[in-house]
């Protein structure tokens, strides 16, 4: 047998796997490393994690990935070389903070990188004839797999894809594995540049498991951040705290077609960014707005589509289970309080929470989930989440071993 081969078969047996899972979302701020120790599988699946870094992103690199994010034409040629030179990176990053960990790599049994997602088309996005769901994930596994000296799984949402899916939200997988809890029906919200939420049935019944993305987390509230401040984000929320919400922009961004659309569905930067929001400023006569107002309408306009997503996916739900609902958030739009607010407020029948109640912190959530998806698809007997659109019952990940 392949040597390779025979390692992975070796660690499948394991009782317990040591998985880095890596994840780099919209907001390119950075690589997100938890090293994990995970046990069992499925619904038995249990994580510890053992360490947790951001590696942040200069402002070259996010510069090279600006030029072909979330963009219909592109330097074809900068595209490829830079497939390449993420996963070179990350693996670089891997090896980094193996050492500053002082962990050997020999101990480490996989990683599972996530990739940077560069373009995100669901059919009912593209609205190409005769051509199916897609996304792109750039940072090439073998190059991570090189580079560390550890197998690795990477481009986890085509398989998705090719079962009927968007791609996205993948995190329902992870979400309930590890994060189910039986008597507790449970949103696990998470708000990175694109919001998306799982719903968890107390009843434990994998088949009535749901998510979907619901529009703007924090990808234009960055982009204006930037613009405004000079800042990644807009730190506390203080930029939006000091302004007013105007009701005729607010109503005007949310007079898009994805919100109409059916459950479950993505979405990403290509549709929601700052020509999206330029145009919506001419639609409703706000183009003179104030860097305060717009910050402020712009925090209530994610808050009322997450808002909004939530309570139309709980009319689904029996009445007796949507009185008892726990809302536990993760991601970057975690720490900000006015639109964490402003949630709490337009959803006053839900108890809210952090992710790090449970024992994972929100900021290492989707990373964890990733070393989650690759110790299902190494060791997996695999969990039957019925036949429904958005939720295929597959094992995800594509294996690049190291020689």
């Amino acid at each position: 047998m392949n040597p390779q081969l025979q390692r992975l078969y070796q660690l499948a047996q394991k009782p317990e796997r040591r998985i880095i899972g890596l994840m780099s979302g919209t907001s390119l701020d950075g690589l997100d490393v938890a090293l994990c120790r995970v046990t069992g599988d499925g619904p038995q699946t249990r994580v510890i994690i053992e360490h947790f870094t951001t590696v942040s992103y200069d402002d070259a690199f996010k510069d090279s990935i600006r030029a072909v994010f979330a963009k219909k034409q592109v330097d074809f040629e900068h595209l490829t070389v830079l497939n390449e030179q993420i996963g070179r990176r990350h693996g670089q990053w891997v090896a980094d903070c193996l050492r500053v960990w002082n962990v050997p790599a020999d101990s480490v049994d996989l990683v599972a990188s996530h990739g940077q997602t560069v373009y995100h088309a669901p059919q009912k996005q593209h609205q190409r004839p005769g051509y199916p769901n897609a996304t792109l994930q750039i940072g090439d596994g073998d190059h991570i797999a090189v580079e560390t000296g550890i197998i690795t799984l990477s481009d986890f949402r085509q398989r998705h894809i090719a079962h009927g899916g968007e791609g996205a939200p993948l995190a329902v997988y992870g979400d309930y594995f590890v994060f189910s809890q039986a008597g507790e029906n449970r949103i696990l919200l998470n708000m990175g540049g694109i919001a998306n939420f799982t719903y968890l049935p107390g009843s434990l019944d994998a088949s009535v498991v749901f998510t979907t993305d619901t529009g703007p987390g924090n990808t234009l509230l960055d982009a204006y951040a930037r613009q405004f401040t000079g800042k990644p984000y807009d730190e506390n929320g203080q930029l939006a705290a000091s302004g007013q919400v105007n009701n005729a922009l607010l109503s005007a961004l949310l007079d898009h077609p994805f919100f109409v659309q059916p459950f479950p569905k993505t979405t990403g930067p290509e549709v929601f960014n700052s020509d999206y929001v330029r145009d919506t400023r001419q639609r409703s006569q706000t183009a003179d707005l104030g860097p305060e107002d717009l910050m402020a309408t712009l925090t209530q306009f994610s808050a009322k589509s997450i808002a909004q997503a939530i309570q139309q996916a709980l009319g689904n739900v029996p009445a007796a289970d949507r009185t008892a609902m726990h809302v536990y958030m993760s991601g970057g739009g975690a720490h900000n309080p006015v639109l964490t607010k402003a949630i709490e407020a337009l959803l006053p029948g839900c108890t809210f929470a952090k992710t790090d109640d449970l024992g994972i912190a929100g900021d290492a959530k989707e990373a964890v989930l990733f070393a989650v998806l690759a110790n299902e698809c190494v060791a997996g007997l695999g969990t039957s989440f019925g036949n429904r659109q958005g939720v295929p019952s597959v094992s995800m990940g594509k294996i690049s071993f190291t020689k």
